[in-house]
């Protein structure tokens, strides 16, 4: 790309917006120019609006510190100084969903880590190895919205990374019922142990409303464009249970799955390695250049050694092996705030960049 797309980040000191923030640090496609977050930060230089609060190992690009942070509720003028947004806004989801449509209608592309649009039924949410595809319903977005260059596309649920990819690789076997418990690292919440010392040394059995977006996401990411919206599929059969864990960051996900036509444990192994998708054939800048890898040691994968395979990109899966109830067991692991957030909003982008759906204002 000749000259870099300018964007800005909605929410941008919050948790994800941080991570968004340090993902984009010399980008070769993207320049991060604007920073936008809530009144109370507005006017302040980046590095001030965050002061302590900054929340990654890795210290924050000398390139944002010095930009002046704007009111993401101007949204004339952020819109104006950028090509496209992403956003991480924290808002209730009817303010997120006003919001976001608002940078639409200004021409503006939004990529959103947020849920409020998952379930729009003319807003693709996407997986770009997965459902590529789904970024044909933006022509039928902007037909709503009445923008030529204008929409908002999300990404799904960070839990669904890690066992979504798996299945999806063994679609050709029809899953029909799956079984899975996530357990998932306090950054999902936007946390860290300082922030939260509750959960040192515990396991708390429920996140709100996590259980459902496991179970009916990849319904969607599995549906097929219809009538210019996307209807999700009617199957698998997927029921889960979602436990927070004292884990930094990675969710792991224990899976029992039962198919229409039982593969054999070296189908299933073959089906994983050799699996790619549109961003691994594209060469997208984010994209792992291998999206799957299993381990063949009974302890793996593990969050502290395996939650940054490919920078956090791929998911790592293991202890694949038949089962006494369900045709076979494994267990599933994705780095919850790169691939399952920022990072999988990033390569979202640059799938729709490469397919011509953003491009210079």
């Amino acid at each position: 790309m000749s000259e870099k797309l300018r964007v800005g980040i909605l929410g941008a000191t919050g948790m994800v917006g941080q991570r968004f923030i340090s993902l984009l640090e010399n980008h070769p496609w993207y320049e991060v120019v604007t920073v936008a977050a809530s009144p109370r930060s507005a006017g302040k230089t980046y590095e001030e609006a965050v002061g302590a609060r900054w929340k990654l190992d890795t210290p924050m690009p000398e390139a944002v510190k010095k930009l002046v942070v704007m009111n993401v509720n101007d949204v004339e003028a952020v819109a104006a100084t950028v090509d496209f947004v992403f956003s991480a806004v924290d808002m209730t989801k009817d303010e997120i969903r006003a919001i976001e449509e608002a940078y639409a209608k200004t021409e503006t592309p939004v990529v959103s880590n947020n849920s409020a649009h998952r379930w729009t039924p003319d807003v693709p949410m996407i997986i770009p190895e997965l459902n590529p595809e789904h970024a044909q319903v933006i022509e039928y977005q902007k037909k709503r919205l009445g923008t030529t260059r204008g929409f908002i596309a999300v990404k799904p649920n960070c839990s669904i990374q890690s066992y979504t990819p798996a299945l999806h690789a063994l679609k050709e076997f029809g899953p029909k019922v799956v079984v899975a418990t996530t357990y998932q690292a306090i950054s999902g919440a936007g946390k860290t142990f300082k922030d939260w010392p509750e959960m040192i040394d515990n396991v708390i059995p429920y996140i709100g409303g996590e259980e459902e977006k496991s179970e009916q996401e990849p319904l969607r990411i599995w549906g097929k464009i219809e009538d210019g919206v996307i209807k999700k599929a009617s199957s698998p059969v997927i029921t889960t249970q979602c436990i927070r864990v004292p884990v930094s960051n990675g969710h792991t996900a224990a899976v029992f799955v039962s198919f229409d036509k039982k593969p054999t444990k070296e189908e299933i192994l073959e089906r994983w390695e050799n699996f790619e998708g549109e961003p691994q054939r594209l060469n997208l800048p984010s994209a792992p250049k291998k999206f799957i890898k299993y381990f063949e040691e009974d302890n793996r994968p593990q969050a502290a050694l395996d939650r940054d395979y490919e920078h956090g990109m791929g998911v790592t899966l293991g202890r694949l092996r038949e089962d006494t109830v369900y045709d076979y067991k494994f267990v599933g692991l994705s780095h919850n705030t790169i691939r399952g957030a920022a990072g999988g909003a990033v390569l979202c982008a640059e799938l729709l960049t490469a397919k011509g759906y953003i491009a210079k204002k």
